[in-house]
């Protein structure tokens, strides 16, 4: 197979299989978790309301008093990260085309200039956060080969991306396949490893703090 048939294949066979799965395990997991149910509360609620779980997904965004000057690295290079990636994905002007191919909608896109400096500061954050996480006893002590495969899952994309976007490493057109086939194996991976809280972490969060208020607690 030529460079130009491993690109076919990853804009062809490769993409459709890999949003059939992550879609399918996406369904199979919220399946699997709305499914367990939630018990009866006979109780009276003492506080809240259906707003306690909305006001919770914002509350814990925002670090707790005091554990920003306790751990600023963490929470600077975690919204550098995650705020990075979201623009990366969804503003940068071929993932929309890719996007609008798939379901039809598009919107205004971001510069490519702009876009390539939002990669290598996401890229710096992770790095970061991989050298934070292996130098900080605690959190490497608990952390499993699981974190290190999502952490790994995430970088190849952008890494990917960032050399076929300046042509760098490899022949471009076999660069940029490279890149799609990180992206359909983080698709493949996303519904069954922890980077699965892409989709469960508003919902969980919202639970939290509907359930805490109904008991009259902070979530």
């Amino acid at each position: 197979m030529n460079n130009l048939e491993l690109l076919t294949f990853a804009r062809g066979t490769a993409l459709d299989w890999s949003l059939a799965l992550c879609c399918a395990g996406i369904v199979l997991r919220l399946f699997e978790t709305l499914g367990l149910g939630r018990q009866a509360d006979l109780a009276m609620p003492r506080q809240g309301g259906p707003g306690s779980g909305w006001r919770t997904i914002v509350t814990r965004s925002l670090p707790p008093p005091g554990m920003f000057q306790r751990d600023a690295l963490t929470y600077v290079a975690g919204y550098v990260f995650h705020l990075g990636l979201f623009a990366i994905v969804v503003l940068f002007v071929p993932h929309i085309q890719l996007i609008r191919g798939v379901i039809g909608v598009s919107w205004p896109g971001l510069s490519s200039p702009l876009v390539d400096a939002l990669t290598v500061a996401t890229l710096a954050a992770l790095l970061a956060l991989l050298l934070h996480r292996l130098s900080h006893p605690v959190k490497r002590m608990l952390s499993g080969f699981e974190d290190y495969l999502s952490w790994l899952l995430t970088v190849l994309p952008l890494l990917t991306g960032y050399l076929a976007y300046h042509h760098l490493l490899l022949e471009y057109t076999l660069m940029l396949a490279v890149h799609i086939l990180s992206v359909e194996l983080l698709l493949v991976c996303l519904p069954f490893t922890k980077l699965f809280h892409a989709v469960s972490l508003f919902l969980a969060r919202w639970y939290t703090g509907d359930a805490y208020a109904r008991r009259g607690t902070a979530a």
